[in-house]
């Protein structure tokens, strides 16, 4: 059992959560992910780490609560214990080398971003940062940003906070007014990622994606993280979570990402209205 030592509401659909893992904060690093369950009959689901503190034997996980386990999840509160918290899996991202780098993020892929923009940070590269929500109510992880980033802009799509458009549209000029990036590093949605790399194509600036598709055992056996990169079938638990944006097939990618959809929409409801009977 792996105790809940710290919980923290980001938004109303996000939630960060502090979790007393020594042997996975040991080995963690930017860019890999834990498996967990709730409990000794909950399903198996990905997350990314989103920090640790080696010295105090945690893991960070944030998580938007949009399914099922998620919701079980959040329920859970600080001096409860999640069942099993399995990791780090997956590739770390390979920073080595890169002086100049912009980190794009996405809602809730922001806490995927974060703590490769921190070690960027430590590295001595010259961050600059774009993240993007719908709006100022779904806002998470701001300052954390600016405290590692040498440039931030906050970007929400009606405009209630930052400046009003996509993350696409300040990475489009900063490209077309010359900035020169090792690298282009995007986290988000699928479609996000998508226009990112449509954006910097034609620049040829080298962008990676973190891709998060549906995923059981993590360790490359059950096919259910599969892609399509570059032409050739990659799993992105163990060949990722990050690729060359300019060879992920998207649009395989999102079809593939909505088949469960109505069926995790219906597991959720089903787990509220039990919760919700629980409370009267």
């Amino acid at each position: 059992m792996y105790p809940i030592v710290a919980k923290k509401c980001l938004n109303p659909t996000v939630t960060m959560m502090d979790i007393a893992a020594p042997l996975v904060a040991r080995k963690a690093q930017a860019g890999q992910f834990i498996i967990l369950r709730v409990d000794e009959d909950g399903e198996r689901i990905p997350l990314t780490v989103a920090g640790y503190d080696r010295a105090a034997g945690t893991v960070r996980i944030i998580f938007q609560v949009v399914g099922a386990t998620t919701e079980k999840l959040n329920h859970k509160q600080v001096g409860e214990s999640i069942q099993d918290f399995v990791g780090p899996l997956g590739e770390p991202t390979h920073l080595a080398g890169l002086k100049k780098v912009c980190i794009v993020g996405g809602g809730v892929g922001c806490a995927i971003a974060l703590p490769i923009a921190e070690a960027l940070h430590a590295m001595g590269a010259e961050v600059h940062a774009i993240i993007g929500f719908r709006s100022r109510e779904l806002l998470i992880l701001e300052d954390e940003f600016r405290a590692v980033s040498d440039r931030l802009t906050v970007m929400t799509d009606d405009g209630s906070y930052g400046s009003r458009g996509t993350v696409t549209v300040p990475l489009q000029a900063a490209l077309t007014a010359g900035e020169q990036y090792d690298e282009v590093i995007a986290i988000g949605p699928l479609i996000m990622m998508k226009f990112v790399v449509a954006t910097t194509r034609p620049f040829g600036v080298k962008t990676t994606v973190s891709m998060n598709p549906i995923m059981v055992d993590g360790t490359g056996m059950c096919g259910g993280c599969r892609l399509t990169v570059g032409g050739k079938t990659r799993f992105a638990c163990v060949d990722g979570p990050d690729f060359d944006g300019f060879e992920v097939d998207f649009d395989e990618a999102m079809a593939r990402g909505s088949m469960y959809r109505d069926f995790e929409r219906h597991a959720h409801e089903e787990t509220c209205n039990l919760f919700q009977k629980e409370v009267r």
